[in-house]
């Protein structure tokens, strides 16, 4: 992932990022965007999306946009690697959210799903609730959990931005 537009370099309007995406037989988990529109243009590849539960296929030279709140997910079952640009609208956090969690993959601190220790989601989920939240478990439930074990996982040395270590 490389990041094209911060939302510090347009006032918080955009986050663009270039992405290449190499086949997985994982998928991320099923999430939404809760204030922000999202879209993807194919540069080369094949991205395939899970979009309120109907799959499309996005092939090079098509786009695909997302409205805020719409559940989702996306991945690359094909052999040649999916390269896209995507966009954020507006930007609000959610590049903050990408660098912790491409720095917490760097350290090898993701689960064999992808997801970060459970005593960093409490930090990260509260601070990024307007950027990005999973389906499941309903968001009552996760923010009631977050409030509980926040300040749980401050002591125990868990912040809402992780820093890679290496």
């Amino acid at each position: 992932m490389i990041f094209l537009q911060t939302g510090k370099e347009t006032n918080g309007q955009l986050l663009e990022i270039e992405s290449f995406n190499p086949k997985s037989d994982m998928r991320e988990p099923i999430h939404v965007h809760p204030k922000q529109e999202s879209s993807a243009k194919v540069i080369s590849g094949k991205l395939h999306f899970l979009v309120n539960g109907r799959e499309q296929i996005v092939g090079p030279g098509e786009k695909i946009v997302i409205p805020a709140g719409v559940p989702h997910c996306f991945w690359n079952e094909d052999d040649l690697e999916a390269h896209s640009i995507q966009q954020f609208t507006p930007a609000l956090h959610i590049d903050e959210f990408f660098e912790s969690f491409f720095a917490l993959a760097k350290d090898g601190k993701l689960d064999n799903k992808g997801m970060p220790p459970f005593l960093q989601l409490p930090l990260m989920g509260l601070k990024h609730k307007d950027d990005i939240r999973v389906l499941s478990p309903p968001w009552a439930v996760q923010l009631l959990t977050y409030w509980l074990l926040a300040p749980i996982s401050f002591l125990m040395g868990y912040r809402a931005a992780y820093y890679s270590e290496k």
